[in-house]
């Protein structure tokens, strides 16, 4: 198979929705948490989670926006191992209404009440890095 670009990824990504989603601790841990994409998987190589700001992964970002994202496909083709992909990059804080409204889906309501007015949420834009992925046999690297 011939290295993946970003569009081939975007295609094979349209089926995953959550991610691990690693941070580096005020202490200098790793922590990790499952992350939903919401389904937006345009990719370019920007990932876009919602969160509230009093949790940790927003505080951590601050300190150090570095994060980790692993993501897994959730079956592979004729028996073989689904896609890995392993994303290095930098997360950005958004609090701007208009961003929320360009990246909210219905589904979100369950988690956010009010929709882009629920008090105390975030916008997180992950800015890919650097993109390992395994798929079948084959691995590789996108530099973004």
């Amino acid at each position: 198979m011939a290295d993946l670009t970003l569009h081939d990824l975007s295609k094979r990504m349209q089926g995953i929705d959550f991610a691990m989603f690693s941070t580096k601790t005020e202490g200098g841990e790793i922590a990790s948490r499952p992350m939903s994409n919401n389904g937006d998987v345009e990719y370019d190589g920007d990932s876009w989670f919602f969160t509230y700001e009093s949790y940790r992964t927003v505080s951590d970002i601050e300190r150090d926006p570095k994060v980790s994202l692993s993501m897994t496909g959730s079956k592979g083709l004729l028996g073989r191992p689904p896609l890995f992909l392993s994303i290095e990059g930098h997360a950005e804080l958004i609090r701007d209404k208009g961003q929320f409204e360009a990246h909210w889906t219905k589904e979100l309501d369950y988690w956010f009440e009010n929709g882009v007015d629920t008090p105390g949420i975030v916008l997180i834009k992950v800015h890919a890095k650097r993109i390992h992925y395994w798929d079948g046999r084959d691995e590789g690297e996108i530099v973004v």
